[in-house]
């Protein structure tokens, strides 16, 4: 299948409206690129670096369209095409392969309420999940445009290549299924396999060349994803993944599944004890949290994990910091490894894992990325 869409793979984001430098809202992006299988034992200074490298991009591409006053979508959008272009993550060029050697990708996106930008997107339409994707080059910028077309793509969940032709005509490119190859990736679907590494499928691509042999995290499990405040409280967040290794084929995992792997909310506080503290203290008589998870997707499905969060802040007023810890010990508790990134209208940000690392990264006003790899690293 040859490419098609706009000539320019990255497709333009629309002209952000102006904003007051004085708005009480301070933008912030946290993104992650996976958790669950870092071996420490085969880390190298300069692989750390290759990782941390590629977090400072997405960041920095993110904090771009923030920083100019543009939308929160717009800003996960920018950050995780980054990711996907990067073959050291699972997804996009790089993702994993499922038990019959193809890439099966999937990605989501919500926001906590519509962008101001699109003041006809529905405030009950909220986001979408799509799976089973073989030829979208940037699955982030799928859920972008079906998001955005609530006419010709209504539903909340898409699959396959009709998805993929629905987003067609917004300009989202489509590629030949071996432009996701790396052999990096391949050669541990097979090992994981107990089969023969070669032949190869297709050739080494020269992006090859700058793909570690031995990638940080072996068989993955997890997935990029980013979640971003903009300068108006909305909160956008997006996951886009290959999914676990070696799954069966057809299987979907918890990234396209709104409540369990992705999850964006707002909400009016009630009482007006809490409402008056809050105004005495200059903040927002409303709420808002965004959620992105990575892991072993099909805890996150049976426990609601993302959702979870934004409930326990809801209705048992905890703070993100308690409400994502605690969602996240209660998959260790039932056997699943991985963890999450979150993110308040206050500019909070929580990102607890319960294994060895995860991928991980936050940039604030002042443009400057800081990131981490394993579980006792600080951001820096």
């Amino acid at each position: 299948m040859m490419a098609r869409g706009t000539s320019d793979e990255k497709q333009a984001l629309l002209r952000p409206k102006p904003y007051k430098s004085g708005h009480q809202n301070k933008f912030t992006l946290v993104i992650h690129g996976g958790a669950g299988t870092m071996d420490r034992s085969r880390s190298t200074p300069e692989l750390r670096a290759q990782y941390k490298a590629a977090l400072s991009r997405a960041l920095v591409a993110g904090h771009a369209v923030l920083s100019a006053g543009g939308e929160a979508m717009d800003a996960v959008v920018a950050a995780v095409s980054v990711m996907e272009d990067c073959p050291l993550f699972n997804a996009g060029k790089g993702a994993v392969f499922n038990v019959g050697g193809k890439n099966e990708l999937e990605t989501s996106i919500m926001l906590s309420t519509p962008p101001a930008s699109h003041p006809n997107i529905p405030s009950t339409r909220r986001g979408v999940g799509i799976t089973l994707l073989s030829h979208a080059r940037n699955p982030s910028t799928l859920a972008r445009a079906l998001y955005l077309s609530p006419e010709a793509a209504p539903h909340t969940m898409f699959s396959g290549t009709a998805a993929e032709a629905l987003g067609a005509p917004s300009g989202v490119q489509l590629v030949d299924e071996s432009y996701f190859f790396t052999e990096a990736r391949w050669r541990e679907h097979r090992r994981g396999l107990g089969l023969p590494e070669d032949p190869l499928p297709y050739p080494p691509s020269t992006d090859d060349e700058t793909v570690p042999s031995e990638l940080l995290d072996q068989l993955p499990t997890g997935t990029v994803g980013a979640v971003a405040l903009d300068v108006r409280g909305c909160i956008a967040c997006l996951t886009s993944t290959g999914g676990r290794t070696n799954k069966l084929v057809g299987r979907v995992g918890d990234t396209p599944i709104m409540g369990a792997g992705f999850w964006a909310e707002e909400w009016a506080l009630k009482g007006w004890v809490r409402r008056a503290w809050r105004k005495a203290r200059g903040k927002e008589k409303k709420a808002a949290v965004g959620v992105s998870g990575t892991g072993d997707g099909d805890y996150f499905i049976r426990l609601a994990t993302a959702s979870t969060i934004g409930r326990r802040m809801r209705y048992l007023h905890e703070s993100l910091t308690q409400a994502s810890k605690h969602c996240v010990e209660e998959l260790r508790r039932d056997g699943g490894v991985g963890g999450v990134i979150a993110l308040d209208n206050e500019g909070n940000v929580a990102m607890p894992l319960n294994c060895s690392g995860m991928y991980r990264g936050v940039i604030r006003q002042d443009g400057v990325p800081k990131t981490a790899i394993f579980d006792d690293d600080k951001l820096d």
